[in-house]
């Protein structure tokens, strides 16, 4: 019997970022400042003959190019997101902005290299009264820059208990006994997930005095003892996924009740806007470039090394080719729908297959920044079981956007 079901039936798919709008508004108030200032030093260059202005003005037009790119890609997508001649929405249009950017760094790199090294060869006279002046502008307006881009965003992580390695948990938990506080853990840092507990006040536990039974939603059971490592206790017993049930914990002839319940979130890649950060790459390689150009410059006039001029070049093309190949290889694998989180792929493998039943093929790709689309096709021996119930398994994985799953069933 073959049963599938797509959730994305009538639910919307718009698959924008968290903040799209935000950092719509940010990239916009970039190009605005990129582009006053470059009004500001090709007039100021023409009226006071100065070339270097010219050629800074010129180059920040370049920059603001760049970044038009970006703020066009944000605008696109949120105007066209209900669209529905995007089948799985616009949040991608974000990523081929990234690797679109991408390219013209890369081609910015060899320029800047190519025109390095020929300066190495064929060296020009430097008017370093022109052009420190000019590099430390160029430097200013890109720390603005990245200041207004970064937006001084802190909530990564907040609000969702402790985040860690791509779930929710609520890992800590505070229980208030007659003789102090103890402090249950689930600790799962570099090791596999392990309890652990600690008298956060009052006299030190003892393994002997101090278990946990684990009560699942399906009402399976699990017993735990503990071993003594100096200022803790930790079980013996590893904790499978997932990280959801009631524990039962045992303290000499006291039990309490600790719920847990997990929220599995895509890590890593899944989650990063590819837009803001091509943006953030330009303005920060622009930065880096001038850092070097004004170093070089200092040197070359101090010293008389004028080969310091083109050798910062070279790094600065270095440095900006790097961050280009790192920025191609991300959005490449996106748009080419590669697997984005492989970790998570192996947990929907386990929750599925924990009950006996066989995980016969998975699609995972990524919709946009933490929206991820997937297609699960299981194969089962319960006739009894139907989407529904593989539903509320994979429930927790909350990245999952758009889920289709097909249920086969064993005659």
């Amino acid at each position: 019997m073959n049963d599938s079901y797509a959730s994305s039936a009538f639910h919307s798919h718009v698959f924008l970022g968290e903040g799209h709008e935000k950092s719509e508004r940010k990239t916009w108030a970039v190009i605005w400042l990129c582009g006053i200032m470059m009004i500001a030093e090709i007039v100021g260059g023409l009226l006071f003959g100065s070339i270097a202005l010219v050629a800074d003005g010129l180059h920040m037009s370049t920059h603001a190019g760049a970044l038009l790119l970006a703020a066009l890609a944000y605008t696109y997508a949120r105007k066209h997101a209900d669209n529905p001649s995007f089948s799985f929405g616009t949040g991608k249009f974000g990523d081929l902005a990234g690797f679109t950017s991408a390219i013209i760094l890369t081609m910015i790199s060899l320029l800047i290299g190519y025109e390095s090294i020929s300066r190495i060869f064929d060296p020009v006279p430097i008017h370093f009264s022109e052009a420190i002046p000019v590099a430390i502008l160029g430097l200013t307006v890109n720390v603005a820059s990245a200041w207004l881009l970064s937006g001084g965003d802190h909530h990564h992580g907040h609000g969702h208990g402790h985040a860690h390695e791509g779930h929710d948990h609520d890992e800590s938990r505070e229980i208030t006994t007659d003789d102090g506080v103890v402090l249950l853990e689930v600790f799962e840092e570099g090791v596999p997930p392990r309890f652990r507990l600690r008298a956060r006040t009052g006299p030190a536990l003892t393994a002997q005095t101090a278990s946990v039974e684990t009560v699942r939603p399906d009402g399976s059971r699990q017993f735990f003892t503990f071993n003594e490592q100096g200022a803790f206790l930790e079980s013996v017993e590893e904790i499978p996924e997932p990280h959801e049930f009631i524990a039962l914990v045992n303290l000499g002839q006291q039990t309490y009740t600790v719920a847990y319940e997990e929220h599995e979130h895509a890590q890593g890649s899944a989650h990063r806007d590819n837009n803001m950060r091509a943006a953030m790459v330009h303005v920060i390689a622009d930065a880096a470039v001038s850092v070097l150009v004004i170093v070089g410059l200092l040197l070359a006039r101090s010293f008389g090394w004028l080969w310091m001029d083109p050798l910062a070049g070279i790094v600065g093309a270095i440095v900006i080719a790097n961050w280009a190949f790192s920025l191609i290889r991300d959005t490449a694998s996106i748009l080419l729908d590669m697997n984005p989180d492989t970790l998570m792929a192996e947990k929907l493998r386990q929750t599925i297959e924990c009950d006996g039943d066989k995980l016969a093929d998975l699609h995972l790709w990524r919709l946009g920044p933490g929206h991820l689309g997937a297609v699960v096709s299981i194969l089962t021996a319960e006739a009894t079981r139907r989407q529904d119930y593989y539903r509320a398994r994979l429930a927790r994985f909350q990245s999952l956007s758009h889920l289709t799953i097909e249920v086969l069933h064993k005659r």
